[in-house]
């Protein structure tokens, strides 16, 4: 009987060491990171799409400054933290640190040099603050609709819109299949 339990705690310590493990592995937080951003993606695109096309890039305007920042926060939840950023920023809190712009100057630099900036995604175990984290980011290139409010030609009326919510605004004069920013995501692993 002694023998049986203790056989069933070694198990379960060995069970858990490789949860462990598992959870720690780049890889797989890698994969759990792509499908955050997917659909993150998917919920901020399906929203301002639509609004676009009905309403206008006025409106589009409103669901970014509004509804973005509360999408985003329904993908902050189990220790991950999820979020945009950009070199030229449009809003300032959402400035990149050190590995962030670090990581976005290597991807303008890939661009540059003819990969795909719809495939470009960095990912890596760091330490900040004394503590494993790992980060992840997944490039954000501009497509035909981002012109409309972040191109050469932004319509002036629609810029002074833009300008009510971000008197700092920087991010226009993209062109097509540019870097506009990325999505960047990290979790604490201890």
């Amino acid at each position: 009987m002694k023998k049986t339990i203790i056989a069933a705690m070694a198990l379960v310590a060995l069970g858990s060491a490789g949860i462990s493990q598992a959870a720690e592995d780049p890889k797989v937080l890698a994969d759990e990171a792509k499908g955050i951003v997917k659909a993150f993606m998917k919920e901020l695109k399906g929203t301002l799409v639509p609004t676009m096309k009905e309403k206008g890039p006025a409106a589009a305007i409103d669901v970014c400054h509004k509804k973005a920042q509360e999408i985003t926060a329904r993908y902050n939840k189990d220790g991950w933290k999820v979020g945009r950023t950009a070199l030229k920023l449009r809003n300032p809190k959402n400035a990149p640190d050190a590995w962030e712009k670090a990581t976005m100057e290597m991807f303008e630099k890939k661009i540059a040099e003819g990969a795909d900036p719809k495939k470009l995604a960095k990912f890596e175990i760091v330490e900040q603050d004394g503590k494993k984290v790992f980060r992840f980011m997944k490039a954000i290139p501009v497509g035909k609709p981002c012109l409309t409010c972040h191109g050469g030609k932004v319509d002036p009326a629609l810029y002074e819109k833009i300008k009510s919510y971000y008197p700092e605004d920087k991010a226009i004069g993209f062109k097509l299949g540019q870097l506009r920013g990325a999505f960047t995501l990290s979790k604490s692993l201890n």
